[in-house]
């Protein structure tokens, strides 16, 4: 339950589905601003009923590329397909789809329920049935108290679940998310990411969400699109982005906080794979030497998860040991982020509350989990493993 809007309903309310649900596909799609190419021969395929998120940093070409999906910005070059439909010529009114903004965009002067079948009633619906997916709508969405309340009356959730209601009336084919929580406080963010993960399932319908926060990519979408300066860097899984990043700005991106990278080289003793950091010297799993063999005395970047950085036990598993100044000591509670230096490298470490916390200034035993750490060639920045 949400404090001041309640929580999208979870029982079966009403038979609203969104029917004649699509597929997504963008085809070496191209938009040049000028001398820019703000999105660069992206080609993505999104599944019929499938939650995708396109994510990634300001300026990267996620937002154009929705804008293109929706008809709201026009392509320089390629092609995009809703359904088997190309709609690169197409109105943004007969694309069959429906956005939720980052700003809601709720007319002040109207109350919840005008707001929301505004769109049907410009579209020549009759008012019977504008009332019915109304009510249906503000049943799914627990708005059903909230009908006569102008925006003005309203919290920031309650306006964004408004904007979502006059989506789903609309019953598109595809929906599309621009950055929609936003502006909403931390605590609101995560309770309305559930919500709509909730109302993906409940709608069965396809949705195609922007955002710049790789938690919420991570929690809500069935696949990940990343994206960095108009090109898609990796697409998959948000589990399989994560353990297998394509290349280090992948790795750096995804996980929080960000991974550690250190500059190394890869050492050969008595067969014997080792990364070499300077200041520390960790042996790499026999599992990986047939990937590094290319790279035996050669300078990489060696990549580690705060996450897979514990206090040294004999007994945790862990196999490669360091030694680490603690620089600031963060308490969240039931975990702590310790911003280490180990000679002249900078880490952070996530881990549970030691039993001995240690304290600013003491030097620390670490281990590194190697299964789980990863090397990127130091020019081409791909992962070797």
């Amino acid at each position: 339950m949400l404090r001041g809007g309640g929580a999208i309903a979870s029982r079966p309310h009403s038979n609203m589905k969104v029917s004649n649900m699509a597929q997504v596909s963008l085809k070496n799609v191209v938009k040049q601003y000028g001398s820019t190419r703000a999105v660069d021969d992206l080609s993505i395929h999104i599944k019929d009923k499938e939650f995708a998120v396109l994510v990634g940093s300001s300026g990267c070409g996620k937002s154009t590329a929705l804008r293109m999906i929706a008809g709201l910005a026009t392509i320089s070059s390629g092609e995009i397909y809703i359904g088997d439909t190309l709609v690169n010529d197409m109105a943004p009114k007969d694309r069959d789809i429906a956005m939720v903004f980052q700003s809601y965009a709720l007319y002040p002067h109207m109350n919840v329920r005008e707001n929301m079948g505004f769109g049907l009633k410009i579209r020549g619906f009759s008012d019977p049935e504008i009332d019915t997916r109304v009510q249906e709508a503000a049943d799914i969405l627990g708005l059903k108290d909230l009908l006569d309340r102008k925006p003005k009356e309203l919290s920031g959730g309650q306006r964004q679940r408004v904007a979502v209601g006059r989506a789903i009336v609309r019953k598109p084919k595809v929906f599309l998310f621009d950055e929609p929580l936003s502006n909403l406080d931390a605590k609101l963010r995560v309770a309305m990411r559930a919500e709509i993960s909730k109302l993906h399932r409940r709608l069965e319908a396809t949705m195609i969400y922007v955002t710049h926060d790789q938690v919420e990519a991570m929690t809500m979408a069935d696949r990940i699109f990343i994206m960095s300066k108009g090109i898609l860097e990796q697409s998959g899984a948000p589990m399989e982005v994560y353990s297998k990043p394509t290349n280090r700005f992948v790795a750096g991106f995804i996980g929080s906080p960000a991974m550690n990278f250190f500059d190394a080289r890869i050492v050969v003793e008595n067969g014997v794979f080792s990364i070499d950091g300077g200041s520390f010297k960790v042996a790499i799993p026999d599992a990986f030497n047939a990937n590094l063999e290319a790279y035996a005395g050669k300078e990489v970047v060696f990549g580690v998860r705060p996450e897979d950085i514990a206090v040294h036990s004999p007994g945790n598993g862990c196999d490669s040991t360091i030694w680490a100044k603690a620089e600031v000591v963060e308490l969240l509670g039931s975990e702590i982020f310790a911003h280490l230096t180990c000679g002249i490298h900078p880490m952070v470490a996530r881990m549970a509350v030691p039993e001995d916390l240690f304290s600013v200034g003491q030097m620390i035993q670490l281990d590194f989990k190697m299964a789980k750490t990863h090397v990127f060639d130091k020019d081409s920045s791909l992962t070797i493993i």
